[in-house]
């Protein structure tokens, strides 16, 4: 029911009653009157009918005047100063109560007024020791930068689940680069690190280190190597423990070593030249020489044609040293680096990867003294876990027993069960089958170990085995102190992520307070979408655990297939020779859409935002799909009172003490919505709004959710 509709309802019962208190009091008088005075009574009310009508007829205007005035000095006044004490108390302390409605009521404002200011300056000094603290925090955090400013190599630091707390300039260049691949997520906080990092290479590393955390080993260290694009990186892992002495995050640092690995294969292709091309060469010299020596006395015809055997061989080998030292070989191959390992650890892995690959029971036979092998953990693992789901659908097999002993050079693992033998020429096959869409061969992961892989049998016990010979290594050393870096500072850090959950579908039932958000706005060359205005900018920062984000926005120029109308020029500024050069819609909203995944979208009048972007979907083939607020109806909500007029953007702004910077710019727009989203926050937490599904279910039920663009 409208605010129309429930004046009138309550004025017509006003009105009823007024008119049943007279015909009361007029049956009252009527029953104590005698006979006669009853009739004089009627004689006069019938000569003043007219009177009385005119008086019933003017009586609903005269409440309704005492009515409206009524409400205005008490109910309405009250309810907006209920409204405004909120944002002095919880918003902005420097607002004071508009003093309107009844004398008592503005006594009651300017009483008000008086205690904020009192409050303003108690306020004023518990900042004051705040800012002291904040200070010392500030001087601690300068020593963290400092520290990470020294640091040549990329580094990034996640919590449990992988969402990253912190990163440094070189690792947003690394991991972000002209090498990075088509459509990889960007870098920023909150944002998931498997996005830049094989997943499963990152959980196999964090299982590892879990152990050596378990095992008390030093150093809790792990180490991979990834591809991401055309680079290689290598990189190292290293636990953030908590109190108590759990693994509440991990530490990553990150190398490119494309470059080192490119070097060391055209080192080994030269080498494989030189000692391929000379072998003809070095045999037919000995020839030469061995028979001059055999023969001294032979003629002197012979021993020219010797002789310039030799000459021409001496030559012929020359030349192939200078081109095999001066030509840019071709890499046939690149070696994949190998880290050093502890083979308990590496059983370990093969047991959970086996286990929760196949269902097969993995069990180990105890060894003797530690052995270390030098290998590609994640590969091998996912390889012979593979050929282990294979044994058991062919033979089949329900339990089988890991054994590592030494063997020379090497360490042989065996995978060992009871029951007949694999065939030869099967395990041959399995090894030229890859063990996972885009994984390598069982084959391609032993070459780059330089082992072998064979099957035995033993009659007598009737066990039967697959081997593997790995390379040993020596025990893994503590890290090298990192040289001295570049200069470049860490500035984007929130270790209060530790403690966030990690992402869940069910975003419904998540606090707002505990969201991830991209807050953007778009300008466009008009405001009427379906007659074909299109977008010629968008602008968004992110907000991460109630903080804005400003070094993490985006800001693009859209080229548009239609001129800009003159009057969207006069409020954005943007004009078609600024539009000429820049990329149409179908490049930037694909990269727009990478920057907002996984996150919650926030618009000052969204409906008008998200039908651009729907429109556009068409020929961009990008789908907005996720929850979207509007500041809009958030503003009606945490302010039912105010008219209208009042939940325009600057006029929210100016109410809840919010610079206006950049106005009508889409990042300025967006940056200014984001600081009025989180303004809004605790005035609906004090309305019972504190969920997302709460703030979606409420905003529907706003007069703002019925617009249609």
């Amino acid at each position: 029911m409208t605010a129309g509709w429930r004046f009138a309802a309550r004025l017509a019962l006003l009105t009823l009653g007024v008119y049943a208190l007279f015909a009361i009091v007029a049956v009252s008088l009527a029953i104590d009157l005698e006979p006669a005075q009853r009739v004089v009574v009627r004689q006069v009310l019938r000569e003043r009918v007219p009177l009385l009508v005119l008086v019933a007829l003017l009586l609903p205007f005269v409440l309704g005047g005492l009515l409206r005035w009524w409400t205005w000095a008490w109910p309405q006044a009250a309810e907006r100063m209920a409204e405004e004490v909120a944002l002095v108390h919880i918003v902005h302390p420097g607002h004071r109560v508009t003093l309107e409605g009844a004398r008592p009521m503005r006594q009651l404002g300017d009483a008000i007024n008086t205690f904020a200011d009192a409050h303003a300056r108690l306020r004023q000094q518990v900042q004051q020791r705040i800012d002291e603290a904040n200070a010392r925090l500030e001087e601690e955090k300068n020593r963290l930068a400092a520290l990470m400013s020294q640091l040549s190599h990329s580094v990034l630091v996640c919590n449990r689940e992988g969402r990253i707390l912190l990163y440094n300039a070189q690792a947003a260049r690394l991991l972000e680069g002209d090498a990075a691949p088509e459509g990889g997520a960007p870098v920023g906080l909150g944002r998931s690190v498997f996005g830049l990092i094989e997943r499963s290479h990152v959980l196999h590393a964090l299982d590892r280190v879990a152990r050596r955390v378990e095992q008390q080993a030093e150093p809790p260290v792990a180490r991979f190597v990834s591809a991401r694009g055309d680079r290689l990186l290598r990189v190292q892992m290293a636990p953030v423990l908590d109190t108590a002495q759990e693994i509440g995050g991990f530490v990553l640092v990150l190398e490119d070593i494309t470059r080192a690995v490119e070097s060391d294969s055209r080192r080994a292709g030269l080498l494989r030249e030189l000692t391929e091309g000379m072998r003809a060469s070095v045999a037919n010299l000995r020839a030469a020489i061995e028979t001059m020596h055999q023969y001294p006395d032979m003629d002197a015809e012979r021993r020219r044609r010797f002789t310039d055997v030799i000459r021409v061989e001496a030559q012929q080998l020359s030349r192939r040293i200078d081109a095999a030292v001066g030509a840019e070989a071709a890499a046939p191959g690149q070696p994949w680096p190998l880290e050093d390992m502890l083979c308990d650890d590496l059983v370990h892995a093969l047991q959970r990867g086996i286990e929760r690959r196949t269902g097969v029971t993995a069990a180990r036979r105890d060894g003797g003294e530690p052995l270390w092998v030098s290998v590609d953990s994640h590969g091998l693992v996912e390889a012979l876990a593979r050929l282990v789901e294979r044994l058991a659908h062919e033979l089949p097999i329900r339990a089988v027993v890991i054994d590592t002993v030494p063997a020379g050079r090497f360490v042989r693992l065996a995978i060992g069960w009871s029951g007949p033998a694999l065939a030869p020429g099967l395990l041959r096959r399995w090894e030229g089958e890859p063990s996972g869409p885009g994984a390598p061969t069982l084959e391609q992961v032993l070459a780059r170990h330089g082992a072998e892989i064979w099957t035995q049998a033993e009659r007598e016990s009737g066990l039967a085995r697959v081997c593997v010979e790995l390379p040993t290594a020596r025990p893994l050393a503590a890290p090298a102190p990192a040289p001295e870096g570049i200069g470049s500072r860490p500035v984007y850090y929130d270790f209060d992520l530790f403690h966030q959950p990690g992402q869940s579908p069910e975003l419904d039932e998540r606090p707002l307070a505990e969201l991830t958000y991209t807050v953007f706005d778009t300008e466009t060359t008009g405001l009427d979408p379906s007659d074909g205005d299109e977008i010629v900018a968008i602008g968004a920062v992110r907000i991460v655990n109630g903080r804005l984000l400003r070094q993490e926005a985006f800001d693009r120029l859209v080229r548009p297939r239609r001129a800009v109308r003159r009057e969207a020029q006069r409020v954005h500024g943007i004009t078609p020779e600024m539009l000429a050069e820049q990329p149409p819609i179908e490049r930037v909203l694909p990269l727009f859409g990478r920057f907002a995944e996984d996150t919650v979208l926030v618009a000052h009048n969204a409906a008008f935002d998200m039908r651009f972007l729907q429109l556009a979907e068409a020929h961009t083939g990008v789908r907005f799909e996720q929850p979207v607020l509007d500041t809009l109806m958030l503003s009606a909500l945490a302010h039912p009172g105010h008219p209208d007029v009042e939940h325009r953007l600057e006029r929210i702004a100016a109410r809840l003490g919010v610079a206006l910077v950049g106005r009508h710019t889409a990042l300025g727009d967006a940056i200014v919505t984001g600081e009025v989203f989180l303004k809004l926050l605790p005035l609906l937490a004090e309305r019972g709004i504190r969920t997302l599904g709460q703030a979606r279910a409420a905003s529907q039920r706003t007069l703002y959710a019925k617009l249609d663009y």
